[in-house]
């Protein structure tokens, strides 16, 4: 081994892996501990969409992994332990702070029930860390009593009594008054342990009442990524300032009363928009714009009236900053849907796909036939305002500066296609072009751009030309026909609230909807974004399916899982179901059915778990290990590199720093 072995960049390359790996012996000892982990099973993947907002049912099931957790509890106590005794575990284990106290208080010899709970939390959570390094598990354990979980975990039980030893160090923990502390560090390991990463494919907001609490628990979650929906690019769009998108993601919070989000979530004020609704719409009929309401809250009519009034007024905003939009952005190809310049005022009408229809609505005070896109001073006001109310949440900043880091259009992970619309495709089945900017797209080329586009809208200059042109196409993502993100025709929010026929009022799916049961379509769009693999997957989110009326979600011959069940309420009685979910382990790929979940506090108080059934979609033919996956293609390059360090080091090209 001479030199010229080396390229002067790999030598520079292996210099700098020196510093890591300063002699042979340490990066000997590395190489041999990344080929040990390569051989352990690859650790469970899980598979979220479509959450809009319910973040009550989001973090149940983001506790329980779908079920996981009571798995591994059935599995280590047996059917003879109580099934009762068996949910009041599962329960503490989700939600230990709430849980804790109640179960504390039911006990007559509460230091009999801390030793039977600690030792069955203690066996559960060996068995979830049975499949990863001990050095990662102690990675996983609070810093404040890591020496004692790491002991309780990892004690050979050949040179121990089991219940002895646990016993003791038990007794320890009770004396000093720490079992509620090591209890909950417990209950935090196991759900740390039973899942490895977490993949959210799209719909964070919107519908539900608290987004942002999704977004926060995300936020502290150990490893997830995010494929954004069209509910999401909104939001995005709006953080960044843009007008339209702020308005857009206004008319759909206040269509469904969640004024909460806004103003509690996100600190974001609605006095100038209740002030201007007030002085122009104080005295209009606005039974047309009255909220859907939660069965959750209990709202006067007063205050679904002043709702209603916000509502009228945002969607004029909105309608005239689209006609602008639309304007000023030829290669959208939304021309006719700027509908305010093609409204008869004087006889109440309007044209919709070539046909002239009357308006339920005809109050229009803002509006100017002769310019009709053009705000008034006082609406251009309020709008800047709001927009400058967005801008200056921090917290819907930190938010969407997460969504951008952790998230993408699109993500390919361990053989597996993620992405949350459609692959639009023509009538004949091929990848639908569209043309902007000068150029065509299509298939993976179409995605690609769509995220260098969105990127645009928040991180190019503020003032900038591109920035606004960023901006608008957040919005395009969010209605565009062609948007991989939101796959239909248009978005009809007009022709549903101003014509009366309901004609107008559909969406037509993209032609990749009526294509995706044909397995060789699953195929074709793998190869299009480079997945050849038997084991290849498509994971698919954003049209709910309606399992009440039969539709299943593995369609593709089995190749794509349509995973939009229907978190959001609104759907359920339309899914007939509360959602799906997937969980990807070391045997397969297993889907999840869940039923409505009632609320947390009936699942802290009555133990009610969310019903959930199980179907098994692929299954391995061996097992899956981590050199399987995609961060063991990365080990694996990694010990080709220290293998050739280790080289340097003996031909001294690289000096070891002894």
């Amino acid at each position: 081994m001479n030199k010229e072995s080396f390229s002067p960049r790999q030598l520079r390359y292996l210099e700098l892996l020196g510093e890591k790996y300063p002699t042979v012996a340490a990066a000997a000892s590395e190489a041999i501990r990344i080929q040990a982990v390569l051989r352990l099973p690859k650790g469970t993947e899980h598979f979220m969409s479509d959450l809009h907002g319910e973040h009550e049912a989001f973090i149940h099931i983001l506790n329980n992994a779908s079920g996981v957790i009571r798995e591994k509890i059935d599995m280590v106590l047996g059917e003879e332990v109580p099934a009762r005794e068996r949910a009041d575990l599962a329960t503490l284990i989700y939600y230990p702070a709430q849980k804790l106290p109640e179960l504390k208080e039911a006990q007559e010899d509460l230091d009999a029930w801390y030793r039977l709970t600690l030792t069955r939390l203690i066996d559960l959570c060996r068995l979830v860390s049975s499949k990863h390094t001990r050095d990662h598990v102690r990675r996983c354990l609070p810093e404040s009593c890591r020496y004692i979980l790491d002991e309780l975990l990892h004690a050979h039980f050949e040179d121990h009594n089991k219940e002895q030893y646990y016993g003791e160090i038990i007794d320890s923990i009770l004396r000093y008054d720490r079992a509620d502390a090591y209890i909950t560090r417990f209950c935090q390991v196991i759900k740390r342990l039973a899942v490895d990463k977490l993949h959210i494919i799209g719909d964070l907001f919107d519908r539900g009442p608290r987004p942002d609490q999704i977004l926060d628990s995300l936020m502290e979650h150990h490893d997830v990524d995010i494929q954004w929906g069209n509910h999401d690019t909104v939001w995005m769009g709006a953080a960044a300032g843009s007008p339209i998108c702020v308005l857009t993601v206004l008319k759909t919070t206040l269509s469904y009363d969640n004024t909460d989000t806004l103003e509690r979530g996100y600190g974001i004020p609605l006095r100038a928009l209740e002030h201007l609704s007030q002085e122009y719409y104080g005295n209009s009929d606005v039974t047309l714009w009255m909220p859907r309401t939660d069965p959750r809250d209990h709202k006067t009519p007063e205050e679904l009236t002043r709702v209603a009034r916000m509502h009228k007024a945002v969607t004029i905003l909105m309608l005239k900053m689209e006609a602008q939009v639309i304007a000023r952005n030829p290669d959208f190809q939304m021309e006719g849907r700027d509908y305010l310049n093609h409204m008869d005022f004087e006889k109440g009408a309007v044209l919709c796909q070539g046909k002239e229809y009357p308006l339920r609505d005809r109050d229009f005070p803002t509006v100017d036939p002769a310019d009709p896109s053009r705000l008034t001073p006082r609406e251009a006001e309020v709008v800047e305002k709001i927009a400058r109310s967005f801008m200056e949440s921090e917290k819907l900043q930190r938010h969407v500066k997460f969504l951008y880091a952790k998230g993408a259009v699109y993500k390919k992970v361990n053989g597996n296609l993620l992405y949350h619309g459609a692959v639009p495709m023509t009538p004949e089945g091929e990848f639908a072009s569209e043309t902007f900017q000068g150029k065509e797209y299509k298939g993976k080329a179409l995605f690609d751009y769509c995220d260098r586009r969105a990127r645009q809208g928040y991180f190019a200059p503020q003032g900038s030309a591109a920035r606004q042109e960023g901006q608008d196409f957040l919005w395009y993502l969010w209605c565009g026909s062609l948007s991989p993100i939101f796959g239909r025709s248009a978005m009809t929010t007009f022709e549903r609230i101003y014509i009366d026929d309901p004609a107008t009022h559909k969406e037509v799916k993209n032609p990749y909807y009526s294509h995706i049961d044909r397995p060789e379509t699953a195929l074709k769009i793998l190869e299009e974004f480079g997945l050849h693999d038997e084991s290849s997957h498509i994971l698919n989110g954003h049209v709910p399916v309606r399992a009440v009326e039969g539709e299943s979600p593995v369609k593709g011959g089995g190749k794509l899982i349509v995973i939009d069940g229907g978190f959001c309420r609104a759907y359920h009685s339309r899914t007939g179901t509360a959602g799906y979910t997937l969980v990807f382990n070391s045997r397969g790929l297993t889907l999840r059915t869940h039923q409505p979940f009632e609320s947390m506090e009936a699942a802290i108080r009555q133990d009610e778990d969310i019903a959930s059934k199980s179907e098994m979609i692929y299954q391995a033919p061996r097992r899956i290990l981590v050199r399987d996956t995609d961060e063991g293609a990365r080990k694996m390059a990694l010990v080709e590199d220290l293998q050739r360090l280790i080289q340097a080091y003996q031909a001294g090209l690289v000096q070891e720093k002894v």
